[in-house]
């Protein structure tokens, strides 16, 4: 894909059909071509549309890598690609903590507790680490997250992986 151009040979079209596009092509791209692929996808003039791209990559590479050991050299490639783009630099660095806490690698309760209601949501879909569970039910930021941790904790699947 171009900035003009879709790999198909289309024009771009309005927002909607290269949003569409993006993600089609993002979802197919082969990892080492990926950095160049999210470049050219942010360098869109319509730069919300692009980032929502991104972000929508990002959530679905990094729960793809979550235990992968390429997700550290993943995470840092597609850092330096995103620059300073503040939000999916929140959303990378989220999915590295959520790593962290699903593999049993060091976090503290401040990053959890002072995460943002996506991260400490998602946590309560994926993490089964007891410790961050019983954190989140005793004080995640929302009533959604504190009661969704807790009845995974009372369901007893914190090891369920």
């Amino acid at each position: 894909m171009t900035g003009r151009r879709a790999a198909s040979g289309q024009s771009d079209g309005d927002e909607h059909q290269r949003f569409t596009r993006y993600l089609q092509d993002l979802a197919a791209v082969a990892a080492e071509d990926e950095g160049s692929l999210v470049a050219e996808v942010l360098r869109d003039p319509d730069a919300t549309m692009a980032q929502s791209a991104v972000v929508r990559h990002v959530d679905r590479r990094a729960a793809q890598l979550l235990s992968d050991p390429q997700f550290a050299n993943w995470e840092r490639d597609l850092a330096a690609v995103i620059g300073e783009r503040e939000f999916l630099q929140r959303r990378l660095r989220a999915w590295a903590l959520l790593r962290s806490v699903a593999l049993g690698e060091p976090w503290t309760a401040e990053e959890i507790t002072t995460a943002s209601d996506w991260l400490q949501r998602k946590a309560t879909e994926i993490v089964t680490s007891p410790d961050a569970l019983a954190l989140l039910a005793r004080e995640g930021r929302t009533r959604r997250v504190r009661a969704a941790a807790a009845a995974r904790m009372r369901r007893g699947d914190q090891h369920a992986g």
